[in-house]
C-alpha cells in the first residue's frame, strides 16, 4: 500500500483533530501530485520501489556460517604442493592483522589442501572433490573468488555481511528488502529464517537474532526463525483447550486495545505489533501447510537426498526455501553453521560439504525445472574465508587453518546473474586479491540490483543519518556476473 494512504487509514479522529492543519494541508497536497500506479493491498513496500525491473523476484541465501576455507573448495592453487610446510613469506603477509589464536605462532606454514580439484563445464572453473554437485553445476553459477572484508572474528563479521555494519543495530538484508519492496503473501512472512543441524565441528559460533533483525525499520520487517522442533514457529498451535475461534476472539480484543494505546500514545509501532498479531493468526493454517512434504514426488525427495525429510536437516531447509519461494516469500536465509575448522579440517570439512552439496544443487535444480530459477536469486558463501598456512599440527592428510578477510568465495545464480563466469583473481597462495576485488557490500549493492534495487537510493533516515545497507562509501554491483 502507499504509504500516505495507510497513514490515512491509521489516523485516529483523536490526532486528526489534533493536527487539522497539516492533516488538510497534507491531503491538500496529495490530491494535487500527479497519481502514483496503484501497488497490491498487501505490499506495504515504497512507492517508487523497485527503482527499475528486476530480474529477480525473490532470493535464497545459503549462509555458511563460520567461514568454508575456499582453498579447499573453490580457489584451486596447485603450486602450494611444493611450498608444504615452508614458512609463509613475509612478502605475501605483509604484515597483515591475524586473530589471537594464531599471533602467537612461532611460524606460519604453508598448508597445501589435501583434496583434488578439477575443471568443469564450459567455464573451466576448478572445483574441490569435495563439492561434485556444485561441480555438475558450474555453468549455471557465478563464482567471485575475490571477496574481502574488514572483519577478522565471526561475530562481527557474520553482522557486517548481514547488516551492513559490525556493530549490532542496524537492519538486516531481509528486513532491508522487506521494508523496500514489501510482502508479495499475506500469509506468509516477507522474510523467514532457517537454522539447520549441522555434522561437522560440534563447536559452533553462536547465530544471534540481530543477523535477521529489522534494527532501526519496523519490527514487523524482521526475519521470522522457523524451529527445528515443535512448531515451527512458537506458539503457532494454541493452547490446550483453545479453539480457534476464541483464539481469533481473544486476538481481535487484544487488537482493540492496542488500537486504544495507539489513540493515546501514536506510536507506529503498536500498529506493528496489531500486524504481527493477524499474521501470526494467519500463519496458523499457512504453516503447517507449508511444512507438509507429504505432497512432493518420490523424484523430488530423492533429489535433496536421504536428509531431506528428517525435519531440522540442511536438505530438509532447501526444500522448505523452494517451497516458500513458490508461495511468494521474498526472502529466505539458511545459516548452516560449523565451517570454522581451525583443527581436524580434514575430517570436518568433508562432513559440511556433504551435509549442504547435494540439497544446494538439488534446489537450483528443482527451481530451474519449475521454471522459477530465472526470477529466482540464489546466494552461496560464508563470513570470510581461510588461511593459506596451518593453525595448529600441520601434516600432509590434516590440518587446520585460521580466520582469512583478505579473499574468499562464494557462488550465486538464479534471476539477474550471468551463468558460467568465473570472476576475480587471487595470488599464488590465496592470500591477497591480485584482479577484480569484491568487497562485502559490493555483494549487497549486487544481491539488491538483482532486485531492481539501486543500493544508493535505498535509505532510511535514523539519528540524522540516511542509513545504508551498503554504507556510506563508494560500492558498486559487479557487472561482470550480472546478466
Amino acid at each position: 500500500m502507499d504509504p500516505f494512504q495507510q497513514h490515512i487509514q491509521a489516523v485516529t479522529r483523536r490526532h486528526f483533530f489534533g493536527r487539522s492543519a497539516l492533516g488538510l494541508g497534507t491531503a491538500a497536497l496529495a490530491s494535487m501530485l500527479p497519481k502514483r500506479p496503484a501497488v497490491a493491498a498487501n505490499s506495504n513496500g515504497l512507492p517508487d520501489l523497485p527503482h527499475f525491473a528486476p530480474k529477480a523476484k525473490r532470493a535464497i541465501y545459503l549462509f555458511m556460517a563460520g567461514a568454508p576455507s575456499q582453498l579447499d573448495t573453490l580457489d584451486y592453487k596447485p603450486k602450494m604442493d611444493d611450498l608444504f610446510d615452508k614458512d609463509l613469506p613475509d612478502s605475501i603477509r605483509m604484515g597483515q592483522r591475524l586473530t589471537t589464536m594464531t599471533s602467537g605462532q612461532a611460524r606460519f606454514p604453508v598448508a597445501p589442501s589435501k583434496f583434488k580439484f578439477q575443471q568443469y563445464g564450459q567455464s573451466g572453473a576448478w572445483v574441490s572433490e569435495l563439492l561434485p554437485r556444485t561441480a555438475s553445476m558450474v555453468d549455471d553459477l557465478s563464482i567471485i573468488r575475490t571477496l574481502h572484508t574488514e572483519a577478522i572474528n565471526h561475530d562481527p563479521a557474520i553482522t557486517y555481511i548481514c547488516t551492513g555494519h559490525q556493530l549490532p543495530g542496524r537492519a538486516s538484508l531481509g528486513s532491508w528488502l522487506s521494508y523496500g519492496l514489501g510482502t508479495m503473501n499475506e500469509n506468509l512472512p516477507s522474510f523467514v529464517v532457517m537454522t539447520p543441524s549441522w555434522t561437522g565441528r560440534k563447536e559452533a559460533q553462536a547465530l544471534y537474532n540481530r543477523l535477521w533483525g529489522s534494527g532501526f525499520l519496523a519490527s514487523r520487517h524482521q526475519g521470522v526463525s522457523l524451529r527445528t522442533d515443535g512448531d515451527p514457529v512458537l506458539y503457532l498451535s494454541n493452547p490446550h483447550g483453545v479453539s480457534s475461534e476464541l483464539r481469533e476472539r481473544m486476538l481481535g480484543r487484544l487488537s482493540e486495545l492496542n488500537q486504544k494505546t495507539y489513540e493515546r500514545i501514536g506510536d507506529p509501532e503498536t500498529l506493528n505489533r496489531i500486524d504481527q498479531y493477524e499474521m501470526a493468526f494467519r500463519m496458523q493454517s499457512s504453516v503447517p501447510e507449508l511444512t507438509d512434504i507429504s505432497g512432493e514426488t518420490k523424484d523430488v525427495l530423492e533429489m535433496y537426498g536421504p536428509d531431506v525429510e528428517k525435519p531440522g536437516t540442511f536438505a530438509s531447509s532447501c526444500l522448505l526455501a523452494r517451497r516458500m519461494i513458490e508461495r511468494n516469500v521474498r526472502f529466505v536465509q539458511i545459516f548452516h553453521r560449523g565451517w570454522d575448522q581451525h583443527a581436524n579440517l580434514a575430517v570436518d570439512l568433508p562432513d559440511q560439504c556433504r551435509d549442504v552439496d547435494q540439497p544446494s544443487w538439488a534446489l537450483i535444480q528443482d527451481l530451474k525445472q519449475r521454471g522459477m530459477l530465472e526470477d529466482t536469486l540464489v546466494i552461496w558463501g560464508g563470513e570470510f574465508g581461510r588461511t593459506v598456512y596451518c593453525q595448529g599440527k600441520l601434516t600432509r592428510e590434516n590440518y587446520g587453518r585460521d580466520h582469512h578477510p583478505r579473499c574468499f568465495s562464494i557462488w550465486m545464480a538464479g534471476g539477474g546473474i550471468k551463468p558460467g563466469v568465473v570472476y576475480g583473481t587471487t595470488d599464488d597462495f590465496s592470500y591477497n586479491i591480485a584482479e577484480d576485488p569484491v568487497h562485502i557490500h559490493d555483494l549487497n549493492a549486487t544481491i539488491l540490483q538483482c532486485l531492481g534495487i539501486d543500493h544508493r537510493r535505498l535509505s532510511y533516515k535514523f539519528q540524522g543519518l540516511d542509513m545504508r545497507l551498503t554504507g556510506v562509501e563508494h560500492h558498486e554491483p559487479v557487472q561482470a556476473v550480472l546478466a
